[in-house]
């Protein structure tokens, strides 16, 4: 899944979401690191659009990459360092 064509765009998104203040202008309402980038914020940094984006991001929350929490009428996503390691670990392990 990560390797598919549209896979990049899901890795640069997880690499964004490392450092996220420093990919992402500041919101109006929460905060980037604890709170998490909405679906705007990526969706201008993808250069497509928010549907798409949130396509994207629904994706790797689904299979747990990303956790989400909702701020007024906004998801926000932040990256699930203990899934990722988990992740990484199995495909180390040749899985």
């Amino acid at each position: 899944m990560l390797r598919a064509p549209t896979g990049d765009r899901r890795l640069d998104i997880l690499e964004w979401l490392k450092n996220p203040a420093a990919h992402f202008p500041p919101p109006k309402h929460g905060d980037l690191v604890e709170d998490g980038v909405t679906a705007d914020a990526v969706a201008a940094k993808l250069g497509v659009r928010r549907e798409v984006a949130e396509t994207h991001l629904d994706l790797l929350a689904d299979i747990g990459l990303l956790r989400t929490r909702r701020i007024r009428r906004r998801t926000h996503y932040r990256r699930d360092e203990i899934r990722i390691a988990e992740v990484a670990r199995m495909f180390e392990k040749g899985w």
